[in-house]
């Protein structure tokens, strides 16, 4: 466990966990939750769609924000099959705690945690209902790799990309 610094985020402490912790549970119902009201009552699938040891060390982590004792914010990244590359997954603030820059956190947190792997590259998609998470891309540094004039219903998934360097954060 290790502490996250800076006056915006006090009290906050980044964890290392399993997707099996019940820790995750609240992010895990509250993405099923965001993904079916998105998408339809299929998209709780997108959750079973990797193995969990797929986001446990040594070329993954789950890592979340907590405070009090309960998960505020987190994220994954798992291997991507691009030498290199992490894949960014999960990335999610709890529906109490928006809007507090926390998502950022979570990003740089993965950014930091993946580049300490030795990644050089992360790689991310969002769906194309969810302008808040492409706008967190863009505003973080990831170059869109969709055309971003383009109506995102007709790209589907919208990918990024993002160079790490090794303090995983921008070059």
């Amino acid at each position: 466990m290790t502490s996250v610094a800076g006056p915006a985020h006090p009290g906050l402490t980044v964890v290392r966990a399993a997707v099996g912790d019940p820790l995750v549970r609240p992010m895990l119902r509250e993405l099923g939750d965001e993904y079916a009201a998105r998408y339809g009552k299929d998209a709780h699938a997108e959750l079973l769609r990797y193995p969990a040891g797929e986001f446990a060390p040594p070329h993954g982590a789950l890592l979340l924000l907590v405070a009090g004792g309960e998960a505020v914010a987190g994220g994954a990244f798992r291997r991507h099959e691009a030498p290199g590359t992490a894949e960014f997954k999960r990335i999610w603030t709890h529906s109490a705690h928006r809007r507090r820059g926390l998502a950022r956190r979570v990003v740089a947190e993965l950014e930091r945690e993946a580049s300490a792997r030795g990644y050089r590259r992360a790689y991310l998609t969002t769906g194309p209902r969810q302008p808040e998470a492409r706008e967190l891309y863009l505003a973080t540094g990831y170059t869109p790799l969709f055309d971003t004039g383009a109506d995102p219903e007709s790209i589907g998934p919208l990918p990024f990309e993002k160079q790490l360097d090794s303090a995983g954060e921008r070059p």
